[in-house]
């Protein structure tokens, strides 16, 4: 056995260790697809000012990118797009959904959309604090 490291980015190598992971879930939980769920908001001149992406897998969605340009922020674009983003994760069978954030990004958004914290990770010198939420799904989501 070696052991090395990779300078840089190789997508190819990135895919097989996701792979490895992804055939290892299949072998404990059954197999699922993985399915992306996006949804985007642009200005009237066709601008992108805000999106939520993530993915759904095994009835989680999993948040990974919450944004809103600064020119839209404050006006509850944020909130639109993510119960937007919920009631498509809940038609598609989703019963939770998960992310995690920066203390000075969002804790207090996702809060006030429902999400619960699990956990937290403190700040340390240049490092500021991190934490993980999540929202368990009743029957829907509403505005």
């Amino acid at each position: 056995m070696t052991v090395s490291q990779l300078e840089g980015e190789n997508s190819e190598l990135v895919d097989a260790l996701v792979d490895g992971v992804r055939q290892y879930n299949f072998d404990k939980m059954g197999k699922e697809a993985s399915a992306p769920l996006t949804v985007l908001a642009h200005d009237k001149t066709g601008k992108l000012i805000g999106g939520v992406y993530g993915r759904i897998i095994y009835k989680n969605f999993l948040i990974h990118v919450v944004w809103v340009d600064e020119s839209a922020r404050g006006a509850g674009l944020g909130r639109d797009l993510m119960l937007e983003a919920e009631r498509v994760a809940i038609s598609r069978g989703c019963q939770q959904a998960q992310v995690d954030t920066l203390d000075f990004q969002a804790p207090d958004f996702y809060q006030k959309l429902g999400f619960s914290i699990a956990g937290e990770i403190p700040a340390f010198d240049a490092s500021p604090a991190r934490y993980f939420l999540f929202k368990r799904y009743c029957d829907s989501v509403t505005r």
